[in-house]
């Protein structure tokens, strides 16, 4: 029997710069109210939203007669743009078309560029929602109405001020070699990106964003959304959750095939085994509900791709968010392997060297191994799961003072371990937070503070180059100690340091240091200052007008040469040079 071919709902993810409305724009869309709910109200986690063709007939009036064979839109609204690296069909991404949303008012931020360079990478058909026109000076709302209208009563000087905007955002992506124009004067959606103007607060534009976002999946998709009906169901775990009267659940994205009651699935656990378990109930979210916090479901025998659905059977226990889940139809034994190897092409990049990360889902990992990875920090190990007293004792025994770091995100720590964190004197440093963004940057802050703060020690341990002139009549006293004015020919003389003569011969002990009879402990270049010297005497070791040198052990001139030179002042730079150019002579490789 041959297979049925029909039109699958596009899976659309919507990506773009931290808080420039994301989720406001779905919330919109769906009439529901999530931002409040999220930390921070950045989405740390991937949300599925099933928005019915009818309803969008409904919301942007135009289409109302035309003939449509797509579904309806399957939004996913990602933490940030990590849906492409988090969320994987067959090794490819698992969203259809994307929605780029950039706020208008703002322009490209740095987390609009990195999705528009995922957005060329996975070659992803893709729309720009110009959002927050209402925050435009002057702009005078028309609830839900499409743009053209609202746009054509605004007044000459709002309309220039958006046209302007948008030709700005048209320059961005004409240097980034994307050729963009507003949606309604595209002629080709092949070759132009639609810029869409739209407010989620007020509505206005919705229409023609939904309008464009199914007008290019029945042109240019069609073939894309082609699938089995009759083949294996195929998706991606996005959330595992305790149910009261279910125990745990999964909620899924179905991205190919069918899913029924009965079925036998196979999913990763967590210590890199797979779960083979039957399907015991689908329920599926209401429309226009999104499926991280509906708390209605409606029970169903079977669902087709695309979908958002919850899934409960039995042994979901250790289940981990973010992993291929799979319909078992034949061999079995495949199927596992299948979902061994995609698991085993997670995008996470461990080093010998660096931090021990936990989190609740593997889309968090990625997401937060990819931000290390940006600012080239080391990842030793990450992990799904809670942080346990063997994590914090794993971490205990890395050597790098820097990476001796737990990073847990979303996750739990069990009491044990919150227990050996308590003291204060505790070598590990946790980090705990729920944005991943903020996380990051937390442990970076420390991290440098760190950093300034063993330098600081290092150099304050480091015998510094000066050069020293002995005064005419400024001997004081001439042996036990020998007591004398100098001046600072150069560089930073400091008390307890050893003296020599230019050819190296010791000439004693640099004790204490006097300026206007008060004690100090250092003297820049050109001062005066009395020195007592223990174990010279004037006449023998030392005389008046004899040029000293601070001593410098070898292994701090490597530190000085390497690590300092260029917080130096260029006088002490000129002594340091003199100093070693007498010590090469003999031995050129001296201090190198």
């Amino acid at each position: 029997m041959k297979e049925q071919k029909s039109i699958r709902t596009p899976i659309v993810c919507v990506l773009g710069h931290v808080d420039h409305g994301k989720t406001s724009l779905l919330d919109r869309i769906r009439g529901s109210s999530v931002v409040s709910t999220e930390d921070g109200a950045i989405t740390q986690h991937i949300g599925a939203t099933i928005v019915p063709i009818e309803a969008i007939r409904k919301m942007s009036g135009s289409m109302e007669k035309m003939p449509l064979n797509v579904p309806g839109l399957l939004f996913i609204d990602t933490p940030g743009h990590h849906a492409f690296t988090t969320l994987r069909a067959r090794g490819g991404a698992l969203a259809d078309m994307a929605i780029l949303v950039v706020d208008i008012n703002q322009g490209f931020q740095p987390q609009t560029l990195e999705a528009l360079h995922i957005l060329r990478t996975y070659r992803t058909p893709f729309v720009v929602a110009a959002t927050k026109i209402d925050r435009l000076h002057g702009w005078r709302v028309h609830e839900n109405q499409p743009f053209l209208i609202s746009f054509a009563k605004q007044n000459d000087r709002v309309k220039q001020l958006l046209e302007t905007r948008l030709y700005e955002e048209v320059g961005a992506l004409s240097d980034l070699e994307f050729s963009g124009e507003r949606f309604d004067r595209v002629t080709d959606f092949r070759r132009n990106l639609a810029i869409v103007p739209v407010s989620a607060h007020t509505g206005e534009g919705i229409p023609e964003l939904l309008m464009v976002m199914i007008g290019l999946a029945q042109r240019y998709m069609e073939q894309d959304l082609a699938m089995s009906v009759e083949g294996p169901g195929m998706g991606t775990v996005l959330e595992v959750k305790e149910e009261r009267g279910l125990g745990p659940t999964l909620d899924v994205i179905l991205y190919d095939g069918t899913l029924s009651v009965g079925d036998e699935i196979a999913l990763a656990k967590q210590g890199g085994g797979v779960i083979l378990t039957k399907v015991r109930a689908l329920l599926k979210p209401r429309p226009l509900k999104e499926i991280l916090v509906e708390d209605r479901f409606d029970r169903v025998k079977s669902v087709t791709a695309a979908a958002g659905i919850k899934v409960s059977a039995p042994n979901l226990e250790g289940a981990i968010a973010g992993s291929p889940m799979q319909v078992v139809r034949g061999n079995a034994k495949e199927v596992e392997d299948r979902v061994r190897r995609e698991m085993e092409e997670i995008n996470v990049r461990l080093s010998p060297e660096g931090l021990i990360i936990k989190a609740d889902t593997i889309g968090a990992l990625e997401a937060i191994c990819k931000e290390l990875d940006e600012k080239e920090i080391g990842v030793m190990r990450a992990e799904v799961g809670p942080v346990s007293r063997h994590d914090l004792v794993e971490a205990e025994t890395v050597k790098n003072p820097y990476y001796r770091v737990l990073m847990a995100f979303n996750t739990p720590v069990l009491p044990d371990a919150a227990d050996m964190t308590k003291d204060p004197e505790y070598p590990v440093r946790l980090f705990e937070g729920r944005v991943i963004y903020q996380l990051v940057d937390r442990y970076v802050l420390w991290r440098d503070e760190l950093k300034r703060k063993t330098e600081q020690q290092k150099f304050e341990q480091i015998i510094l180059p000066a050069k020293i002139r002995i005064l005419p009549h400024c001997v004081f006293r001439q042996s036990n100690p020998a007591v004398v004015g100098v001046r600072v020919l150069g560089g930073t003389l400091r008390t307890d340091v050893n003296l020599i003569q230019r050819d190296g011969k010791k000439v004693g002990h640099l004790k204490s240091m006097q300026l206007n009879q008060e004690n100090i402990r250092e003297a820049q270049a050109g001062s005066e200052v009395a020195i007592s010297i223990e174990g010279a005497t004037v006449g023998r070791q030392l005389n008046v007008e004899d040029d000293l040198f601070v001593e410098i052990p070898e292994r701090h001139v490597k530190v000085l040469e390497k690590e300092m030179l260029s917080h130096l002042p260029l006088s002490t730079q000129e002594i340091l040079g003199e100093y070693t150019a007498t010590k090469r002579k003999t031995d050129p490789f001296w201090g190198k």
